[in-house]
């Protein structure tokens, strides 16, 4: 079955983090980007009805900016759709991982449960991580 990744954004994340992906992993084509509300005639819920149509048959993973935003409010009408998988939190350490792994693995919600673990560790305030390594140097 064929898979795709769709990020979806409010504004430009969604392409400028594609962006980011593509310099560090290259290009896939079975990522894309949707930027939202970039124009005065955008209709979220079209292009998200849309989309969706265009992915019958496709195990499809869609990441969005922002829990509980508009943009990840509307694809969560289709929650219930068979391989279909929403995720809310777009970081690049996330794709990076996703998308290494996205063609070769069996189980997708598998892999989106460890990469999701993997990535919030990625997650650091240097200031105090940076402090913490200083302090346990001087014993």
């Amino acid at each position: 079955m064929d898979r795709k990744i769709v990020l979806a954004s409010h504004g430009k994340f969604a392409s400028g983090i594609l962006s980011s992906l593509e310099l560090i992993c290259g290009k896939n084509k079975a990522i894309s980007a949707l930027d939202c509300y970039i124009t005065d005639d955008f209709d979220l819920s079209q292009t998200v009805d849309q989309l969706m149509k265009e992915s019958t048959g496709k195990e499809l993973v869609v990441v969005t900016d922002l829990f509980g935003g508009s943009v990840n409010n509307e694809f969560l009408r289709y929650i219930k759709r068979s391989n279909f998988y929403l995720v809310a939190g777009l970081n690049l350490p996330f794709l990076i991982e996703l998308s290494a792994q996205f063609t070769s693995v069996g189980n997708i919600a598998e892999l989106i449960v460890q990469t999701l673990k993997n990535s919030k560790d990625t997650i650091q305030f240097c200031n105090e991580s940076f402090n913490e390594e200083i302090e346990e140097e001087d014993f």
